[in-house]
């Protein structure tokens, strides 16, 4: 057997886990978007083959969004290459303190109390906020969980998290199973995207509403994000997907 078949085969005994949502027209998206839509051209019956034109954002569902989704001159998803998008994953399980407070923001705390844990996170790593909002996604109300004046409870990272890892740790990228980086009520403060903003503007990458992240021990995973190669895109919803070690 071949080097790279055999490799293969042994990544494929480990577990594989979906970090995808499916996408419909009924999913969470954010407010300037529109809803996915789709017009039938053909059908098997009238022409024999099925083809649809689909509409969908650029943000639509779990995506990538590479840095010029936010700032001027960087990269888009045809500079992050195929390498860059297979990384080691590093996984912050948070859901309890999510649990007690729906808004909150991952801080340099969390990130230090992680690291005495499993020690120091490489250079060139992925991390990845599992906070279990993702179980809210089939319900629009609950995943946005505005309060009376309109303000998102939902959780995100901290601009001095996102500091951290940038220019303490440089790791390529970040994720997280909701709309934004920033926490809902980070963003209502600001009426704007800071955290995003900041991630983005450091050249980075991220990978937004990824599901099943509570299935992702802490350590000792690799992730993988693919998606079309579409000219100049700041981004595109993405398949990605998780190799875990065996339980």
């Amino acid at each position: 057997m071949y080097e790279l078949h055999e490799l293969l085969a042994k990544l494929k005994d480990y577990e594989w886990v979906n970090l995808t949502h499916v996408v419909t027209k009924d999913i969470p998206v954010y407010h300037t978007f529109n809803p996915l839509s789709e017009t039938t051209i053909s059908t098997l019956k009238e022409t024999g083959s099925y083809s649809v034109e689909y509409s969908i954002g650029n943000s639509h569902g779990t995506h990538i969004d590479a840095p010029s989704h936010f700032a001027q001159g960087k990269r888009d998803i045809l500079d992050i290459s195929q390498k860059e998008r297979a990384l080691p994953l590093y996984v912050l399980h948070l859901e309890d303190k999510v649990k007690e407070n729906p808004g909150y923001a991952v801080t340099v705390e969390d990130l230090e109390e992680f690291e005495e844990s499993y020690g120091e996170i490489p250079a060139g790593s992925f991390v990845a906020f599992s906070s279990g909002w993702y179980k809210n996604f089939d319900d629009e109300e609950k995943f946005l969980n505005k309060d009376e004046n309109g303000v998102e409870h939902t959780p995100g990272w901290s601009i001095p998290a996102l500091e951290y890892l940038s220019r303490k740790r440089n790791i390529t990228a970040i994720g997280h199973e909701t709309l934004n980086t920033d926490s809902g009520p980070n963003a209502a403060e600001a009426n704007f995207l800071p955290a995003q903003q900041y991630w983005l503007k450091e050249d980075k990458y991220q990978n937004e509403l990824l599901a099943n992240l509570d299935q992702v021990p802490a350590v000792g995973s690799i992730i993988f994000t693919a998606m079309p190669r579409i000219l100049a895109a700041p981004g595109f919803p993405a398949e990605v997907f998780a190799i875990v070690p065996k339980n």
